[in-house]
């Protein structure tokens, strides 16, 4: 404590000293040096926060000049370039979902584990178009085989079967999946917990649930016809199979008569795409192409033919 007064008693002799030689000096007190560091401190801190809050302005303008361009760089449903990000998927995805659609299992959500948010329109497309030429072809090479086995069969290309084929499959790859998409967006405004999948994802699903019909087409050109209709029952019970697995989780919430029926009704509706194929692509023996046997003019035996001369030989 004496130490101190004695440093105190000393600064202030020299300060008195100082002040007798310079009396027009200005004098600054200990207590002044504080503030005044005090007002430094505040100057550089505000300058901090002045270049934060720009560095914050400069990037919320980015962000949004970057969302704006984004919104205008995002096309329109009705362009071509919409609908080109939904063919942008790897072939090695493509065929881990034709493998998914061709092994289901129970509890294994197609959705969930190979599309992953992903729809493409890829497969689908590719899948209905070479499901319809093979319908097609295979329509047409029935009735030549069959009429190598009996050549009383009239065959004549029937071009028709590709415009049948393909509008048959077409619409009820989008059709179908329309209906039911709607009908999962009715019953989720009527129970709030029924979560129905996107259009695109239904649309994916029954697409890919197509891929089986393939080689089963081409076994059916096999003549056994109760080995067709059994290679028939497979790839019907693999595809309804799939499409049961994939919608039970979002069916299962609703009430158990509606999700019965719904399902039921998915079943229904792809053996009635099954047969119609088999019934109308297969047809083993058309009436239209059959031509009748010849039937030679039976004549009475009891009139006499009359003989003929030839022209040379007739007399003049």
């Amino acid at each position: 404590m004496a130490a101190a007064d004695e440093l105190t008693f000393h600064e202030f002799e020299e300060a008195t000293n100082l002040l007798a030689e310079t009396p027009d000096a200005a004098t600054t007190s200990r207590s002044d040096q504080p503030i005044s560091q005090g007002h430094v401190a505040v100057a550089v801190g505000s300058g901090d926060s002045y270049g934060a809050e720009d560095e914050v302005e400069e990037e919320s303008d980015k962000a949004a000049l970057l969302q704006k361009q984004q919104q205008q760089q995002q096309p329109g449903f009705w362009t071509f370039s919409y609908y080109q990000s939904f063919f942008d998927v790897d072939t090695s995805q493509v065929l881990d979902r034709i493998k998914g659609s061709l092994l289901p299992r129970p509890g294994h959500n197609f959705v969930r584990h190979y599309l992953r948010n992903r729809p493409d329109l890829y497969g689908p497309f590719w899948i209905c178009a070479t499901l319809a030429f093979v319908l097609a072809i295979t329509g047409n090479l029935t009735l030549v085989l069959a009429q190598r086995r009996d050549p009383s069969i009239h065959y004549s290309p029937q071009f028709h079967k590709v415009t049948v084929a393909g509008i048959s499959i077409y619409c009820y790859a989008w059709l179908v999946p329309l209906a039911l998409w709607g009908f999962l967006r009715w019953r989720k405004g009527v129970r709030e917990r029924v979560g129905p999948y996107t259009f695109l994802e239904t649309v994916c699903v029954y697409g890919y649930s197509l891929f089986v019909f393939i080689p089963m087409v081409v076994l059916w050109l096999i003549p056994v016809p109760w080995l067709q209709w059994l290679f028939g029952a497979l790839a019907l019970g693999l595809s309804a199979a799939g499409l049961v697995f994939t919608l039970w989780p979002v069916v299962r919430e609703d009430t158990r008569l509606v999700a019965a029926v719904l399902l039921a009704t998915v079943v229904l509706l792809h053996a009635l795409l099954a047969m119609g194929c088999k019934l109308y692509f297969f047809q083993s023996l058309p009436p239209e192409h059959v031509t009748p046997p010849h039937q030679a003019a039976s004549l009475p035996t009891n009139i006499p033919l009359s003989p003929t001369l030839p022209r040379s030989m007739a007399p003049s």
